[in-house]
């Protein structure tokens, strides 16, 4: 694959990978118009937003094992005409029921595109320095979507119509697709075809609903419920069959070998304390911004755009940090920069401003940049024969991460604000303590990440080998 091949594959694959990560966020600024035109119900509204996530993340390893048997770049097609076609369907959306539809096919279409965007990169930028520059675009650009999401979602429901925040993604789609088709080589794992473990298909992504669905709920209905704790059961149960499902396969969905790796076992952990700490905080960061200080929503999603800019910077200078001083210490030296930003942000009260945060949210956005490597050393390790489930288990164990971020938080924040209260404190007060409380303990998953990716990544330096497929597991390859 020459230089300018190579480019158009990571435009298109940054492209989709910015698509699919604004929709976690875009829609959030917009729900109160979409429910004056739609007349949705307190309930239809929540799962304008759940109802993307859950199909979304219950159906990343599916997606990324479908890509090794049937091909990276057709999954990578497939799932990003569906993800275009859906977003027509829900902009055009004139009732609760089309809307919550098209919502639900756009998870289901960014659920087969996502894994595919990693597999793509691990298999088509083979030369270690490249590959790194790669993931840390689409690092990058995954968290400035994120970032970037209620901006977005305000300006496009403010000054034009909400449909916009679909609409937007339909030119995106056909150009994204274009490239693609004209790029992106094709590339699956030669052994998995004609096999497909059904059962441990089956039992992964039920197991990834019901966890899913109960996270989601769990702030709503209530942790006892009788909804969220047999879905935590069910969750379980599911995981507790794929075990015995994929120890017993002739063709395993998932090659426990990967979890030898200490690069890849520890990196993901690492991973999932990022999302534990830094994902919980932003969060209720907004409710902090909005109902603390006072902001309007687009003020508050301008006030996490210096963040996002950073983060977006700090990707390519840490892929070249990688370089100078290892992995290890340069993703360990980003969780430090992200513990800092957190404990200075937690001293901040009622009466602070916008330029009274940006300290806190430099060194976060700074640190969390730095962190970028984290991803590449994972891929770096990985087999090109099982880099699509490879990828659908390290994209899952970030959105899922994510939610399991906002309930820590959240339960720490509740427990504290409840103390507080109790002794006599006021609301405002007491949500202060409890969200003080709740950014220090993100702070202390920071620097377990710190200490976790220097052990875990001590010896991912510069001409690392990735490690290669058995002969029978040769990856098929055709233009």
């Amino acid at each position: 694959m020459n230089a300018r091949t190579r480019t158009w594959t990571m435009a298109a694959v940054g492209l989709a990978t910015f698509m699919t990560s604004l929709d976690n966020t875009i829609v959030n600024v917009a729900l109160p118009s979409i429910q004056r035109d739609l007349h949705l119900s307190i309930g239809g509204l929540q799962w304008v937003v759940s109802g993307y996530i859950l199909t979304y993340a219950s159906l990343l390893l599916a997606g990324g094992r479908l890509a090794d048997r049937y091909g990276r770049r057709r999954l990578f097609q497939a799932g990003l005409a569906l993800f275009t076609g859906a977003s027509l369907l829900a902009g055009l959306a004139g009732s609760e029921q089309v809307l919550l539809a098209g919502r639900a096919l756009q998870g289901v279409g960014a659920a087969l595109l996502t894994p595919t965007t990693l597999a793509i990169i691990s298999t088509s930028f083979q030369a270690e320095r490249e590959r790194n520059l790669a993931v840390a675009i689409w690092s990058a650009l995954a968290a400035l979507a994120l970032a970037l999401g209620p901006l977005a979602g305000g300006l496009l429901s403010q000054h034009w119509h909400w449909s916009w925040i679909f609409f937007i993604n339909v030119p995106v789609g056909l150009v994204t697709l274009t490239a693609a088709r004209l790029a992106i080589p094709e590339s699956r794992q030669a052994s998995a075809v004609g096999s497909l473990d059904l059962p441990g298909l089956g039992a992964s992504t039920t197991g990834l609903f019901a966890l899913t669905y109960a996270l989601i709920q769990g702030h709503e209905a209530g942790w006892t419920s009788p909804a969220v704790t047999g879905s935590f059961a069910l969750a379980l149960v599911a995981w507790a069959v794929f075990g015995l499902v994929e120890r017993r396969a002739r063709a395993p969905m998932v090659d426990v070998s990967l979890f030898r790796s200490r690069v890849f076992t520890g990196g993901t952990v690492a991973l999932v304390l990022w999302g534990l700490g830094v994902m919980g905080v932003y969060f209720f960061t907004s409710l902090y911004l909005q109902g603390i200080l006072g902001l309007s929503p687009t003020t508050a999603g301008v006030a996490f755009v210096p963040l996002a800019l950073l983060m977006a910077v700090g990707a390519p200078i840490a892929a070249a940090l990688v370089e100078r001083i290892g992995a290890n210490r340069t993703v360990a030296s980003g969780f430090v920069l992200v513990a800092a930003g957190l404990a200075l942000v937690s001293r901040l009260g009622e009466g602070a401003g916008l330029l009274d945060l940006l300290p806190g949210f430099v060194l976060v956005g700074v640190g969390s940049g730095l962190t970028m490597p984290l991803v590449s050393s994972i891929v770096g390790v990985l087999p090109d024969d099982r880099a699509g489930v490879a990828s659908g288990i390290l994209n899952a164990a970030r959105e899922t991460s994510s939610l399991f971020g906002v309930t820590v938080i959240g339960a720490i924040l509740t427990a504290r604000q409840a103390v507080a209260l109790g002794h006599g404190a006021t609301p405002t007060r007491a949500f202060l303590d409890g969200y003080s409380t709740g950014l220090l303990a993100a702070a202390v998953l920071m620097l377990l990440g710190a200490a976790l990716t220097l052990l875990a990544l001590d010896h991912h330096r510069r001409g690392t080998q990735r490690t290669a497929p058995a002969p029978s597991d040769r990856v098929l390859a055709t233009n």
